[in-house]
């Protein structure tokens, strides 16, 4: 007999599966089955959850023995059609599926529906890119993926293959491929993220601009950190210097470049190479003029002291580290949530390393105000490891007492971003 026979949780009512998926929508494991549509780690996530099998079949209108093959892995759900079946029957929002939004959710709000209502002018690239990027700053990029992606494949692909264009439509698209991918690593998909900034190199390498080319491979390393990999990191950061020296001059590039060095350095512990690298970067910075580079990230003082918060951070040289974390929220106060967000993060963190925790208790408070609508996974990712490095110090009060705030929070804050949320399309196909 299957372990699934529906007996379970024959003693106690079973609860609406509807209520059950509403409470797992910021749990990681029903977002990762979702983006893997992997139905039967769905259905075994509600059956675990008091769910009886008669009642999932029932509502996803299958026969329990076809359920019991999805939940013990003996087959999979292929067909779009019963993709849509199963997301209207648990409101699984559409975009979790890689499915249209559903006739039951609510219609896009805020940035999304401005972008929908009204896109970006044809003919305008930099407006574009530019409005594009301003947005993702506030809004973070689970708002804006989907939008970014039809702007590159409505207005620029079928520019790429116009003999009449010229190289700045390469230099378009390698721009907002890198920011789609940018886009997809604050949406907590790190895979597509990864294929994003490799499609973007090539098409920056045709259109002729090598720091727009060294520009990618500093987000290549980036990407390459956060996915525990600091010696990929040192070797897309040294690769985007390379770039870097073969083309115009531009500071702000090189002193970014340095500094995603140095973060990978330090990383791997190496102190000496990290602090020469972080040295280099100021140096640049200190010399570099107002921006000279139309199509690159910006890379300001704010970003190289939140990073040197982190370089230090992970030196051990923790009075430094606070110094330059205070500087990077200070800096952060008039805009940018998703940046202040992260540079509170990194305050907190500090804070907790130095064991000071009405320091850091205070500044958590601070942290839990910034935008709850906020559409960043990472940045809820970062929460999260930061609340396990506040766990061991639930003893004292203060933090005891944040904890709870902070896990109302996080409930409120993941069901508010439960329907914009968007991971990329192409997954799985049905």
């Amino acid at each position: 007999m299957s372990r699934y026979s529906g007996k379970l949780h024959m003693n106690c009512p079973s609860p609406d599966p509807r209520e059950v998926i509403a409470g797992l929508l910021g749990d990681d494991r029903l977002l990762r089955a979702c983006g893997e549509r992997d139905m039967g780690a769905v259905f075994r996530m509600l059956n675990s959850r008091g769910v009886s099998t008669r009642r999932i079949a029932a509502a996803a209108d299958i026969t329990q023995g076809r359920l019991y093959d999805y939940m013990n892995g003996k087959s999979r759900v292929e067909k779009l059609s019963l993709f849509e079946q199963i997301a209207d029957a648990f409101h699984l929002p559409g975009h979790l599926l890689g499915l249209a939004r559903r006739s039951w959710e609510p219609a896009p709000v805020g940035v999304e529906r401005q972008w929908a209502d009204h896109p970006p002018p044809d003919g305008d690239d930099l407006a574009a890119m530019d409005h594009f990027r301003s947005a993702d700053r506030q809004t973070g990029g689970g708002r804006l993926y989907g939008a970014v992606m039809r702007h590159l494949s409505d207005r620029v692909a079928p520019r790429l293959i116009d003999a009449d264009s010229g190289p700045q439509v390469f230099a378009t698209a390698a721009t907002l491929t890198e920011m789609v991918g940018w886009m997809a690593h604050d949406s907590g998909y790190d895979d597509r993220a990864g294929r994003h900034f490799a499609r973007a190199l090539p098409l920056a390498r045709t259109s002729g601009d090598l720091p727009l080319a060294a520009n990618v491979a500093a987000s290549s390393s980036h990407l390459a950190l956060q996915t525990g990999d600091a010696a990929g990191a040192v070797g897309w950061a040294r690769t985007g210097l390379d770039l870097a020296t073969q083309g115009p001059r531009v500071l702000t590039l090189t002193a970014r470049l340095n500094t995603m060095q140095a973060r990978a350095l330090a990383a791997a512990a190496q102190r000496i190479p990290a602090a020469r690298a972080l040295d280099a970067a100021r140096h640049d910075l200190e010399g570099a003029v107002d921006a000279d580079h139309p199509w690159l990230s910006p890379f300001d003082a704010a970003a190289l002291a939140s990073e040197s918060a982190l370089i230090l951070r992970d030196l051990g040289r923790l009075d430094e580290a606070l110094t330059y974390a205070e500087q990077a929220v200070a800096l952060r106060e008039a805009g940018r949530e998703r940046s202040l967000a992260l540079s509170r993060i990194t305050l907190v963190d500090i804070h907790v390393r130095r064991r000071d925790m009405d320091s850091a208790v205070s500044v958590g408070h601070d942290l839990l105000s910034t935008s709850p609508t906020l559409g960043s996974i990472r940045v809820v990712q970062q929460l999260d490891e930061l609340r396990r490095l506040l766990e061991p110090h639930k003893a004292y009060g203060p933090v005891r007492e944040y904890l709870v705030r902070f896990d109302d929070a996080r409930r409120a804050r993941m069901l508010l971003l439960a329907d914009i949320i968007q991971p990329p399309p192409g997954g799985t196909p049905a």
